[in-house]
C-alpha cells in the first residue's frame, strides 16, 4: 500500500511539472523557430531573437518593465518593512484593523484596483505614464511586502530591542543592528515577492498608462493578437531573466555561508549594492540604446509623434527608418477594435495620427473629431490605387488617407473543400453538413452579420430588422448545427496547419496562410462581400499635425508601403507597391487573398450606423451565448 503511495505521488508530482513547465518549454523551443507558425516547428534560427533586439517597442518595453519592477520593489520594500515594524508596535485593535486593511487590496479584483488608480489619477488630473505606472506597482506591492514581513516580526522576542537600547544602542541601532538582521529572510521573501508581482501586472499597468509607456505585459498582449513569434523570444528572454535572479538569491548567501562565517548583516549588506548596481546598470542600458547621434538636417530633431494603430500592424522598419530621416521620436500605441480607440478619442486621450477603418472614420468625421488634411502638404494621394480612393466614408479625401485595404472571405483547405460547393453555395456553405465540425466563425459582429446578410440576399448595410432577425437566425443554425468553432486571430495559424476545412478570414490573414500553405485558397462569394479599408486620420487635438502629414506622406511611399505590406500581409494602398508584391517574382505571387475584388457590383463597404450597430450587437452576443450552449 506505501509502496502504490509512492509511486502514485511520484505520477502526480511528474504530471504537475509536466503541467507547469512544458508550456514554458515549448515557448523556448519556438522562439527559435525559423518561419512565422507558432505551432510547426520548421527550422533553427534566431530570426525572432534579432526582430526583438531591433524592435524599440519591445526594447523599450522590457527596460520600462524591469526598472519600473526594480523601483517598485526598492521602496514598497522599504515602506513595506517599516510600516511592519511599526504596527507591531501599535496596539492590538490598531494592528488587526490595519491588517485586514493591507489584505484587501491583495483580495481584491484586479480590474476593480486599476479601475481605482485610473480614476484616482484622472481625478487630479496626473498625467498617466511612467510615473502613475511606477506609483500604482509601488502601492500594490507594499502590502505583499508587510504580509512577508508581518510573521518575522511576530516570531521576534518582544524584549529583544528593549534589552539592545538598555546596553548602550540608539534606537536607530537597535532597528538596524538588531531587528533588521533577524526579519531579513521575510525582508527578502518579499521583496522577491514585489518584484514578481510587478514584473507579471499587465491589468493594473494597462490602465494606469499612457504617452505610449508600455511593460512587456502590455506589448505581448498586443502582439497576441497577430501572428509574430517575437513573443516567444521575448518571453523566454523574461524567463531567462528571473531564472537569474532566483539563482543569485539563493545561491548567493549558500556560497557566502561555505566561504566564511560572515555575520547574517554582512550578507544583508552585500544585497543593498547589488540592487542599486542593478538598477544603474538598467538606466545605463536604456541611455545606450535610447541615445543616439542627432543630425542638423533632421527637420523634427527632438519632436514626437503620437500614434494610435492595430496592434502588429506596421512593418519591421518604417519606425525606425522615420525616426533617422527626421529625427522625430515615434510613440506608437495599440488597440484591438475600433471601438476600443473610440473611447479613448472620445476622451480626448491626444493623438496625432489615429488608423481607424472605414465605418469608423465616418463616425470620426460626423462627431467632428477629425480635422481637414493640408493636401498642400501631402504628395502622396497620386501615388495610391484609384480603387481605394474615394470611398462613400470620405468621398474626396479630405480627412483620411488610405493606409490598407482589401475583402473579407473563405479561407479553405483544397484538399477538403470542393471548389464546386463553394461556386453554388457561397456564404452558405456553412451550413453544408458535408462540413460540419470543420469550421471557423470570426469573433467580428460586423463581418458575420455580413456574411449571414449576403448568404441571405440582403445588403450588409441594411437597417431593416426583419431582414437582421434572419441573418441572426442563420448565425444560430450555422453555430447550433455545425459544431461551429468562433476564434479570433488564432485563425490564421490554426488554418496555415490545416485544422479546419474553411472559415471566415480577412484578405490579409489569408495572405498569409496561403504563402504558409499551398494547399490553402480563398474565395470571395460572387453574392459580394465587404471591401474594407482602414486609413490614417488625424484628430482634431493632434499637438504635432505637421509631423502627421509628414508620416502619412512617408507611410504612403513606396518604401514606407512595401515595408508595411511586405511584413504584414495586407494589401497596400501604394499601386506600384501592391503590383510589385503581387507580380513576378514578388513575396504574395498567384496568391489571389492579396489583391481585393475591384469589379464586383456587391461589394460593399461597411457605413456606420449607430441604431444598426446597437441590434447587430445585441443579437452576436446571443450567437455566442447559442454558441456555448451548443458545446
Amino acid at each position: 500500500m506505501k509502496k502504490e503511495r509512492r509511486i502514485f505521488g511520484k505520477i502526480l508530482m511528474t504530471l504537475m511539472v509536466a503541467f507547469f513547465y512544458l508550456p514554458i518549454i515549448y515557448m523556448v523551443v519556438f522562439s527559435f523557430n525559423e518561419s512565422k507558425s507558432l505551432t510547426s516547428f520548421t527550422g533553427f534560427s534566431l530570426r525572432w531573437y534579432k526582430h526583438m533586439l531591433e524592435s524599440s517597442d519591445m526594447m523599450t518595453a522590457l527596460y520600462t518593465t524591469f526598472s519600473v519592477a526594480v523601483l517598485a520593489t526598492l521602496i514598497s520594500t522599504v515602506v513595506g518593512t517599516i510600516a511592519a515594524i511599526g504596527l507591531s508596535s501599535s496596539r492590538k485593535v490598531l494592528r488587526n484593523i490595519m491588517e485586514q486593511v493591507d489584505n484587501l487590496p491583495m483580495m481584491n479584483p484586479e480590474i476593480v484596483t486599476a479601475i481605482g488608480f485610473m480614476l484616482l489619477f484622472i481625478t487630479f488630473q496626473v498625467e498617466k505614464g511612467y510615473v502613475t505606472m511606477l506609483l500604482a506597482h509601488i502601492a500594490f506591492c507594499i502590502p505583499y511586502v508587510i504580509l512577508s514581513v508581518m510573521p518575522k516580526i511576530r516570531a521576534l522576542d518582544p524584549n529583544l530591542a528593549d534589552a539592545a537600547m538598555d546596553l548602550g544602542a540608539t534606537p536607530w541601532k537597535a532597528l538596524t543592528k538588531v531587528i533588521v538582521p533577524q526579519i531579513t529572510p521575510g525582508i527578502v521573501s518579499g521583496a522577491l515577492i514585489a518584484f514578481t508581482m510587478s514584473v507579471d501586472d499587465f491589468i493594473i499597468s494597462y490602465f494606469v498608462t499612457g504617452q505610449g509607456v508600455k511593460n512587456l505585459s502590455i506589448v505581448v498582449y498586443t502582439m497576441s493578437k497577430r501572428v509574430n513569434p517575437s513573443i516567444n523570444a521575448v518571453s523566454t528572454l523574461v524567463v531567462v531573466i528571473i531564472t537569474i535572479v532566483l539563482l543569485i538569491v539563493n545561491i548567493a548567501p549558500m556560497i557566502a555561508a561555505k566561504k566564511s562565517a560572515r555575520s547574517e548583516l554582512g550578507r544583508r549588506k552585500k544585497f543593498i549594492p547589488a540592487a542599486a548596481g542593478c538598477l544603474v546598470l538598467i538606466i545605463a542600458v536604456l541611455a545606450v540604446y535610447q541615445g543616439g547621434a542627432g543630425g542638423a538636417d533632421r527637420p523634427f530633431e527632438g519632436q514626437t509623434l503620437h500614434i494610435y494603430n492595430w496592434g502588429e500592424y506596421t512593418g519591421e522598419n518604417i519606425i525606425p527608418d522615420f525616426e533617422e530621416e527626421t529625427g522625430a521620436k515615434v510613440v506608437m500605441e495599440n488597440f484591438d477594435s475600433n471601438e476600443q480607440m473610440y473611447i479613448k478619442v472620445a476622451n480626448g486621450e491626444p493623438y496625432d495620427i489615429l488608423v481607424p477603418s472605414d465605418y469608423m472614420i465616418q463616425r470620426l468625421i460626423e462627431e467632428d473629431y477629425l480635422q481637414k488634411l493640408d493636401k498642400s502638404k501631402l504628395d502622396c494621394m497620386e501615388k495610391l490605387s484609384d480603387a481605394v480612393k474615394g470611398l462613400p466614408y470620405d468621398p474626396d479625401n479630405d480627412y483620411s488617407v488610405p493606409y490598407f485595404w482589401g475583402t473579407v472571405g473563405i479561407v479553405y483547405d483544397k484538399t477538403k473543400v470542393d471548389i464546386e460547393d463553394l461556386e453554388r453555395e457561397g456564404f452558405n456553405i456553412f451550413l453544408d453538413e458535408k462540413y460540419k465540425g470543420d469550421v471557423y466563425l470570426y469573433d467580428s459582429e460586423r463581418d458575420s452579420f455580413m456574411m449571414a446578410l449576403k448568404a441571405l440576399g440582403y445588403s450588409m448595410n441594411t437597417e431593416d430588422e426583419e431582414e437582421l432577425q434572419e441573418a441572426y437566425e442563420w448565425l444560430v443554425r450555422c453555430v447550433e448545427t455545425m459544431d461551429t468553432e468562433i476564434v479570433t486571430d488564432e485563425i490564421i495559424d490554426n488554418m496555415a496547419q490545416g485544422r479546419k476545412a474553411l472559415g471566415l478570414i480577412y484578405s490579409g490573414d489569408a495572405t498569409y496562410v496561403m504563402a504558409e500553405n499551398e494547399n490553402m485558397g480563398y474565395y470571395m462569394p460572387e453574392p459580394g462581400t465587404n471591401l474594407w479599408s482602414d486609413a490614417m486620420v488625424i484628430p482634431k487635438n493632434a499637438q504635432n499635425p505637421e509631423l502627421a502629414h509628414a508620416f502619412i506622406n512617408f507611410a504612403s511611399d513606396y518604401d514606407g508601403a512595401y515595408d508595411n505590406s511586405s511584413y504584414v500581409g495586407y494589401t497596400s494602398a501604394n499601386e506600384e507597391v501592391m503590383e510589385v508584391l503581387s507580380g513576378e517574382g514578388g513575396d504574395y505571387e498567384g496568391i489571389n487573398a492579396y489583391i481585393p475584388r475591384t469589379d464586383n457590383e456587391n461589394d460593399e463597404v461597411f457605413v456606420y450606423n449607430e441604431d444598426t450597430k446597437k441590434i447587430i450587437s445585441d443579437l452576436w452576443s446571443r450567437v455566442k451565448i447559442a454558441a456555448s450552449n451548443a458545446d
